[in-house]
């Protein structure tokens, strides 16, 4: 197990109240909204996210001019949970902020405490308490702060989660956030042994949820396998209903009908599928970032 890994964030593992929970609305402006959205009560709606890192590189759109677009997708669709890539410390914090209140997040940076960019999971408060939760290195010492022995091109980890729900009786389940390396198909194929190998090792009665920028285009990948593999299934693959098909890094432009699904959501077989979707908002042309958010309205049991 780590130790002193620096800034995770939390309010404690304690129990809160339970409230009624709104669903979140997948009717923004600009986004694909699938048919069943809102049919179904109590689901848990969840979201992966690749907010691309806040520093400028060439000709990325600053922060500060995607974030306030951020701020209106998020509040519009308000996920149970969103797991996110590439944020940055400062970033995480904003989107903190920009969710309002009851929600808050856990995380850590791959470089260990506040450096480098985060796996930060948020979650509403109002429906779900963490349990448990830690990070590790996809690495062959996990546990060891910014390991990387793989020749990844960059630093990769995982942040997971166990959560009771609380809409639920307190159903526990665990969510799992990671981000494969862009460069190294060996390292992405290590990274989702040593996920599948850390899957095995939990509560086999307990849901389990991936998400993930894989870097690996779904179906086409050795990688994909390797994580179906480790007895998962591809939300997308497997809901009732779907938005249209678009690749989910469309680097600032219009977004591609059936491009390269690179972001996932993917769960342990007994979780319903309500919905899947890839979201594709914007204000004035403007996306939030360079890559697209992907959804899923989840039923655990």
């Amino acid at each position: 197990m780590p130790r002193e890994v620096g800034v995770t964030r939390r309010q404690g593992l304690k129990s809160v109240a339970v409230a009624a929970i709104a669903g979140p609305l997948l009717t923004t402006a600009g986004s694909s909204n699938p048919a069943a959205a809102g049919e179904h009560p109590g689901a848990l709606n969840v979201m992966t996210y690749n907010v691309r890192f806040g520093t400028v590189v060439d000709e990325t759109p600053p922060w500060s001019v995607r974030r306030p677009v951020m701020r209106e997708l998020l509040r519009r669709e308000r996920p149970h949970v969103i797991g996110t890539q590439e944020g940055l410390y400062q970033q995480v914090r904003g989107i903190e902020k920009d969710l309002g209140g009851h929600y808050d997040w856990i995380g850590t940076g791959r470089g260990g405490g506040s450096k480098d960019e985060f796996m930060a999971v948020f979650y509403d408060t109002r429906r779900l308490e963490p349990l448990e939760f830690d990070h590790f290195w996809l690495s062959d010492t996990p546990y060891t702060i910014a390991s990387n022995t793989w020749k990844a091109d960059w630093l990769r980890m995982v942040t997971w989660v166990r959560f009771a729900d609380l809409a639920d009786g307190g159903r526990e389940f665990y969510v799992l956030n990671t981000h494969l390396d862009n460069v190294s198909q060996y390292a992405r194929e290590r990274s989702a042994k040593l996920i599948g190998r850390t899957i095995a090792g939990w509560d086999p009665a307990a849901p389990v949820i991936v998400t993930g920028d894989f870097n690996s285009p779904a179906h086409d990948n050795r990688v994909y396998d390797l994580m179906l593999a480790n007895g998962l299934v591809d939300t997308w693959d497997v809901a009732a209903s779907r938005s249209p098909a678009y690749g989910t890094f469309n680097a600032y432009r219009p977004p591609k009908p059936g491009g390269r699904r690179i972001d996932w959501i993917l769960t342990s077989p007994g979780v319903t599928t309500n919905w899947a979707a890839v979201n594709t908002f914007s204000v004035d042309g403007l996306y939030p970032s360079d890559h697209l958010p992907v959804q899923a309205s989840l039923t655990l049991g």
